[in-house]
């Protein structure tokens, strides 16, 4: 049996180790930023918005996550955290909207502010809930700006790629995401009318059976009515 020198075996390793290390010094950047994620992006859906706060200000603990909401969405419900107070700053609209449902809007939700007399250490992480329905236009990035402000300092998040920039040359990016097609085929009504016409169709013909049924059963018992009549004639007879 041949035995390989121990620089042979060596280096395979050493190779493999060098590229865990490319891929998490790649990921390192990604993973630290201030992100949302939503549990949708589908135009018109509702969704619930998970903002993940991953450490501090260059090491000093948490005390506040003010996250400002995009000028396309009015109205936010925010969810409440344990260790957080949560208030919502209000903007006047002039002039007011109206929504889908025809209601006259004339304030909306511009920031969401998360504060906390127990700060977040550093070398932990939180997360914030916050539910709104998406605006009806595909194609288009909703950004977040977010300003976590620490003990020491503050980390603002809120920078915005120019065109032809990349999210990756920012030092501190604003979250966000981009609204994709609607998940419905607009042809609901339809289908509901469609699923109805057979429900009918089915109730007549099942009256129409229960008719005939019924007067097939009649018909059974004057038969046997006339049946024993006649029996009854004939024995009087002999």
């Amino acid at each position: 049996m041949s035995l390989r020198h121990p620089r042979a075996l060596a280096r395979p390793a050493a190779v493999a180790s060098a590229a865990c290390l490319v891929v998490l010094a790649l990921a390192a950047p990604a993973s630290a930023h201030v992100t949302i994620t939503p549990d949708t992006t589908a135009a018109g859906a509702f969704a619930v918005l998970t903002v993940s706060v991953p450490h501090g200000c260059d090491g000093s603990p948490t005390t506040s996550v003010a996250i400002q909401m995009p000028e396309e969405v009015n109205a936010v419900t925010p969810t409440r955290n344990a260790l957080y107070e949560v208030e919502k700053e209000m903007q006047q609209l002039d002039p007011p909207v109206t929504d889908a449902h025809g209601n006259e809007i004339t304030e909306r939700v511009a920031t969401v502010t998360y504060t906390t007399d127990e700060p977040l250490p550093e070398g932990y992480r939180d997360s914030f809930e916050l539910s709104l329905q998406i605006p009806d236009a595909e194609g288009t990035t909703l950004v977040f700006p977010v300003v976590q402000t620490c003990e020491d300092g503050e980390s603002a998040w809120i920078e915005v790629p120019a065109d032809g920039q990349s999210e990756d040359d920012l030092e501190l990016p604003a979250p966000g995401f981009t609204i994709t097609p609607s998940e419905g085929d607009g042809h609901g009504d339809e289908a509901e009318g469609s699923a109805d016409e057979p429900a009918a169709t089915d109730t007549e013909d099942g009256d129409a059976g229960n008719l005939l049924a019924g007067a097939g059963l009649g018909a059974g018992i004057v038969g046997i009515l006339l049946g024993g009549a006649a029996l009854a004639r004939g024995r009087r007879q002999s």
